[in-house]
Formats: structure tokens, C-alpha cells, sequence
């Protein structure tokens, strides 16, 4: 497999901010292609760490191997981490030392799951976890309607075209089922004006950001997924995010802002950290990466 598709973002940030000590236990939650589990392994070399994805194919194909390099330290579970008290349950674990979470989707999930990329033909499908959602993101282009879509673009997406987008949408379909990511991407690109299809990104990929947000429940399940997080933390352990949406940024933000608050942890991030200069020149996925970290008091 392509070596960019295990690239993490802001490895040295996480490892600074998690801050991995001797005989600890942490969590990666959204295990992807192991990069970062395996810095934390790296870090500090008596620390264990419990790796969760819900995509199996992300465990079979990198949790396999790393647990082969790192037989009495990792373990690996399946399952989204919404249920992650359960999942950690499960294995005997009542808290951890720390949690860290990327929100971002892999380039193995954008380059080999179907739906995910406009940049190659595929099935419209967009589902992380087949065994998790049940609703295709061809099923909801071809059945809601204009003000729905509408609505997920703009808010989700941020899609400033969102009204032209669904109209388009619902225009096209007329004329047969939306079935691929290249249909869907022309009908986008052709539905918004030239200037804008000619900008800096993709005119559709706002669009497919939306369209994976909401087949996916990504939103809600950061929700639920952070007052848990925090209950799961030992005192003075770590909970270490990374987002690469606004509405995840800003979610996020919030949540640790009324927890200092409420005097149950310290923000330990004054702003949001970003990929450095030489980051972005080796890794362009991480221009949108977000870090904020949270110490349990």
C-alpha cells in the first residue's frame, strides 16, 4: 500500500501535547493507518496503548502489523468510539491516561473507500463503516429533496452554491439514478459558476465533505464521544484532539472551554495548533489540521 495513505498529521504536536509517560495506558481512538499509535509506542517505550477504529479494513491492514512489532503494548479493538466506555469495558479497562482522537477521514478511507473521492470513479456509497450506517450517499442524493440537500451542503459544507448544488442535483436525477462520484462531481462542477469551479479546490468538495459528515453522523458522534472521553481520563491525563472541519474546531473548543469552567480540567492549548511550514510542504492533507488539548484536574 502507498506509503502516504499511514502519513499522520502533527505527530510531534500530539506527542508534545499527550505527553506519554512510563507504564501508562492511552487510547487512540480513530486508529486509521497507525501512525499515530505508533509514535506514541515510540515515545515512550513502557507506555501500552488501546487502538480503536471502526473500519476494519483500517485494523486489519495496519493494526496487524504494528501489533506484530509491539505484541505485549497494543491492543486493538473494532468499534466506534461513541461506545468507547463499553469497547474499553470490554477489555477490563475502567480509565486510561490519556485520549487522543483525529477526526479526519485517512487517505485509505479517500482513496480506497467508495464514495469518498471525486478525483476517482466509484460507488456513490460514502459509508465509513458499512456495519455502522445503513444509508448510502447515493440513496440520500437521489431521494431527498433540493432544500434538504440544500441544507447539508450550506450547513455542513459550508457551501456558499448550496441552493445551485441541489437543484442540480435534483434536475439531473431526472434523467436516471446518480450512482458514481464522477456523475455527481460534473453535476457540481457544472452547477456553479466558472470562477468558482476554477478556484483553488475542487468545486465538489465541499460538497462531499457535507454529503460524508452526515452519512456519517460525524457531528453527533463528537458530541456524544467528548463528555465520555473526559470521564475516562485518570487525573492529570490528557485528552488530545485533532479536527480538521470548523464545526468540529468550534465544537471542540467549547466543550473544553466549559470544562474549565466547571473547574473539571485545564486547557493546555491557548489556540488552536496548526501543521508547521514544513508539514504542509510534506503533508498538504494536514492545511486543515486543528489540535486542541485538554489536562483533566
Amino acid at each position: 500500500m502507498n506509503s502516504t495513505y499511514h502519513k499522520p498529521v502533527l505527530v510531534h504536536e500530539v506527542i508534545e501535547y499527550l505527553d506519554p509517560q512510563p507504564n501508562k495506558l492511552y487510547l487512540d481512538a480513530t486508529f486509521g493507518g497507525g501512525g499515530h499509535t505508533r509514535a506514541i509506542l515510540e515515545a515512550e517505550p513502557s507506555c501500552k496503548v488501546i487502538a480503536l477504529d471502526w473500519d476494519t479494513k483500517a485494523l486489519e491492514l495496519n493494526g496487524e502489523r504494528l501489533q506484530q512489532e509491539f505484541p505485549d503494548r497494543l491492543t486493538l479493538a473494532w468499534g466506534n468510539f461513541t461506545n468507547t466506555k463499553k469497547l474499553l469495558a470490554d477489555n477490563g479497562i475502567q480509565k486510561v491516561d490519556g485520549i487522543l482522537a483525529d477526526f479526519g477521514t485517512s487517505q485509505f478511507q479517500i482513496f480506497e473507500r467508495a464514495g469518498f473521492s471525486f478525483a476517482r470513479e466509484s460507488a456513490l456509497d460514502m459509508r465509513m463503516s458499512p456495519s455502522h450506517q445503513k444509508m448510502t450517499a447515493a440513496e440520500l442524493v437521489n431521494k431527498a429533496t433540493a432544500e434538504k440537500l440544500s441544507d447539508i451542503f450550506f450547513e455542513l459544507g459550508e457551501e456558499r452554491y448550496a441552493h445551485r448544488i441541489a437543484d442540480a442535483i435534483v434536475e439531473a436525477r431526472k434523467k436516471g439514478y446518480i450512482k458514481t462520484t464522477t456523475q455527481l462531481a460534473d453535476i457540481v462542477k457544472h452547477a456553479v459558476p466558472l470562477a468558482y469551479a476554477k478556484g483553488r479546490i475542487h468545486p465538489a468538495t465541499r460538497t462531499f465533505q457535507a454529503l460524508r459528515i452526515y452519512i456519517n453522523h460525524e457531528l453527533e458522534n463528537i458530541k456524544m464521544f467528548l463528555p465520555t472521553a473526559c470521564s475516562l481520563i485518570n487525573s492529570k491525563g490528557r485528552l488530545v484532539l485533532i479536527s480538521f472541519h470548523s464545526l468540529e474546531d468550534r465544537m471542540v473548543k467549547q466543550f473544553f472551554k466549559q470544562k474549565e469552567i466547571d473547574g473539571i480540567a485545564q486547557i493546555i492549548t491557548k489556540s488552536a495548533i496548526s501543521a508547521t511550514d514544513i508539514e504542509l510542504r510534506e503533508n498538504p492533507s494536514s492545511r486543515s489540521a486543528k489540535l486542541r488539548a485538554l489536562e483533566i484536574l
